[in-house]
């Protein structure tokens, strides 16, 4: 791990000089790229440097330790050396991780699909709530959340709802949510004051550009039709919305919400090439299922990933057993531990079989 960290830092300082370089500077696209890496690499550089200068400190405490020292002195020392040997344990875990491969979509924007499950209304109105809360975490991050495509049940919720999300490692975040996410609460409809328990599928596909996946336009199947609201009713007198149909995978992609069909046809076929190489990677890496095993079944309520039990103010986490109560923030955006533990529990079993 030490040597290749070495020339880890090594290429860092190379492509340092580089950037420095009069002619690359004046290559705006060559200075863009060479400055990407640069920062790709910073991280790990800045972690490596901080263990070889404890490791530094460490030797010379060794060393002071080897000599005469009084009482107090070396009491001073014996403290710092274990001080120092903890940092050492926790640099070397960090460095651990940042040397595991990563996923080259990781960094990719993605593409969110909720779908209201089983519970009727009920589960249309907490598919507007899953929406609403990944829009708001969007937020938090600083990211850009955009709605693509929606069918609303007509008593403000959703039979389905698409967002794209655009922000710095999305995916990496957001790929832990894909699911069946469960609800017990009193619903909005219920006038007895019954617990019903409903549920809502979250797809989480890596965005996909036109490199990644390439579509001919003899495999696509493309009919308009007049976008439509809440009831049925027509909003539009005009052709707007999309459907289009890739013949050899079988998949059907609509949109509707935009005004013209020119975009409704650009956000359908975003969505397309995000599920065709969600696709194509499910081929490729049957092995991921650590995170494939959170993706959606069919919806059923038994199928959960994570419950949301709102008489007990608990959100629980059924992969890794993790509950918080605090249900109100939780459905504002405030995910942020949740991911972060579900992050903590894949990188662990990566390092687990990395060691292996």
């Amino acid at each position: 791990m030490f040597e290749k960290l070495g020339e880890v830092e090594e290429r860092y300082e190379a492509l340092e000089d580089r950037l420095a370089d009069p002619n690359v500077v004046q290559n705006q696209q060559e200075y863009r790229q060479i400055a990407k890496q640069h920062s790709d690499l910073s991280e790990v550089v800045a972690k490596w440097r901080e263990y070889v200068s404890i490791k530094k400190q460490l030797a010379e405490t060794t060393e002071m330790l080897s000599g005469k020292l009084d009482e107090d002195m070396k009491e001073m020392a014996l403290a710092e050396l274990e001080e120092l040997k903890g940092k050492i344990q926790d640099l070397e875990q960090d460095l651990r991780l940042m040397l595991l491969p990563k996923d080259p979509i990781d960094e990719k924007d993605v593409i969110v699909e909720i779908r209201a499950g089983t519970g009727g209304e009920e589960a249309g109105l907490f598919c507007a709530d899953l929406l609403r809360m990944y829009t708001r975490y969007a937020e938090r991050q600083g990211w850009q959340a955009d709605l693509m495509s929606s069918v609303e049940t007509g008593i403000g919720g959703f039979k389905e709802a698409v967002i794209e999300i655009t922000g710095k490692g999305a995916y990496s975040k957001l790929k832990f949510e894909a699911g069946i996410h469960r609800v017990q609460r009193v619903p909005a409809t219920e006038s007895s004051g019954r617990i019903h328990t409903s549920a809502a599928t979250v797809s989480v596909l890596a965005e996909a550009d036109e490199v990644d996946v390439q579509i001919s336009n003899d495999d696509l199947e493309i009919d308009t039709y007049r976008s439509a609201g809440a009831g049925g009713q027509n909003v539009q007198k005009n052709e707007t919305a999309i459907r289009i149909t890739h013949k050899p995978s079988g998949i059907v992609v609509t949109c509707q919400d935009e005004r013209s069909q020119l975009q409704n046809k650009e956000r359908a076929m975003k969505i397309l090439r995000a599920q065709l190489l969600e696709n194509a990677q499910n081929a490729q890496q049957q092995e991921i299922a650590s995170i494939r095993r959170l993706m959606v079944g069919s919806g059923d309520r038994s199928e959960k990933i994570r419950t949301y039990n709102y008489p007990q103010n608990r959100i629980t986490d059924h992969r890794i057993n993790y509950d918080i109560f605090n249900l109100p923030g939780f459905m504002d955006g405030d995910i942020t531990d949740m991911i972060d533990r579900l992050s903590a529990v894949d990188q662990a079993e990566k390092l687990k079989a990395a060691a292996s």
